[in-house]
């Protein structure tokens, strides 16, 4: 999170204004990032479950609402505005899916699939409506984690792989004409300085990065603003360009040390409660950094996904140090019997 900081500070800073708000504002949602990371580590987690499945039904409501009156940032409505902030109910999704679905699956008892299904599948039509493809499979994803770790019949996920594959062709025409140019660019189609632009343009800061990188706030794609969206999707690029291969290793290797101890922790824990909710919590975290990765790199197509601990945006910071406290509620908890 310390070198997100600085990679934000140096995407968004100008020689006029050396701290910009949108710096100031990430160090604010870091500092109380953390106060919120150290109450989810101690927060009793069965009450925590209790509270996130019923606190699902609002969240849906929230999803509802956003896309009738919610903010409209860069042609989609994600945000709800509160005047005093503006907050993205889909991020609340990560937070509250796994833990509503392990309450579901432990406490009540209750093997059957069709509720956590439902809740599922609206959730990913809310989101999917805003429109934000990319969180909403993210959200897909995670849930379909979930279930499978909850020994639901595997016949289901049989018939859903048979669905997708045989269903692409269509599913691919109810896309919107600019999901499929990413697509497309993806596979070396469509014009550089328009459907292949982001990727471009990533790829130049990335390459022109080097061994060691040309140094902090020196990288010429990110300080003349040829990189779009330095400081949110493309955050990583802004690092590769300034801190080079070695600097890009050094972070790939902080992520793989944090996802591979959880992986390890979440194996040893013996109750299907705190597994589930281990399992749901760290998904989209993992899932959300091999994706925006892939994306400013070229060999995934280029979808709104955030960084973790990187990119800018305090509610995303906030869920993600939530997600990470209550992960670190159950390692120091997961030999305990309640």
């Amino acid at each position: 999170m310390a070198i997100g900081l600085l990679f934000v500070f140096s995407a968004t800073s100008k020689e006029e204004v050396l701290l910009s708000p949108f710096f100031k504002k990430q160090l604010f949602g870091a500092f109380t990032g953390l106060f919120i990371y150290f109450i989810f580590s101690f927060i009793d987690l069965h009450k925590l479950c209790r509270w996130g499945y019923f606190g699902y039904i609002l969240i849906l409501g929230l999803l509802g609402y956003t896309i009738i009156g919610g903010w409209i940032g860069m042609g989609a409505k994600r945000w709800i505005s509160l005047y005093f902030i503006t907050f993205q109910p889909s991020e609340l999704v990560k937070l509250a899916l796994p833990l509503a679905f392990a309450f579901y699956f432990n406490e009540q008892n209750k093997k059957e699939f069709l509720l956590p299904l439902i809740l599922l599948g609206a959730s990913f039509i809310f989101i999917l409506k805003q429109p934000d493809l990319g969180t909403a499979l993210i959200i897909m994803f995670s849930g379909l984690i979930i279930l499978w770790i909850a020994q639901i019949p595997r016949w289901f996920f049989v018939m859903l792989a048979f669905g997708v594959l045989f269903g692409a062709p269509t599913l691919y025409k109810t896309l919107k004409p600019y999901q499929k140019q990413r697509i497309q660019a993806l596979l070396g189609y469509g014009d550089s300085k328009k459907e292949r632009y982001q990727v471009e343009q990533s790829k130049i800061a990335i390459g022109s990065g080097g061994m060691w990188g040309k140094g902090l706030m020196r990288g010429t794609q990110n300080r003349f603003s040829f990189l779009p969206e330095a400081r949110t999707d493309f955050i990583f690029s802004v690092l590769c360009e300034e801190w080079g291969f070695a600097g890009a290793l050094l972070v790939l290797l902080l992520f793989s040390l944090l996802f591979i101890r959880l992986i390890f922790i979440s194996l040893q824990i013996p109750r299907l409660l705190e597994q589930l909710a281990a399992i749901g919590l760290l998904a989209p975290i993992m899932l959300s950094t091999i994706i925006n990765i892939g994306m400013v790199t070229g060999m995934l197509p280029t979808v709104g996904i955030p960084l973790p601990l990187f990119t800018y945006g305090i509610t995303h910071l906030w869920i993600t140090l939530a997600s990470l406290g209550v992960l670190n509620n159950i390692a120091i908890r997961r030999f305990w019997y309640y």
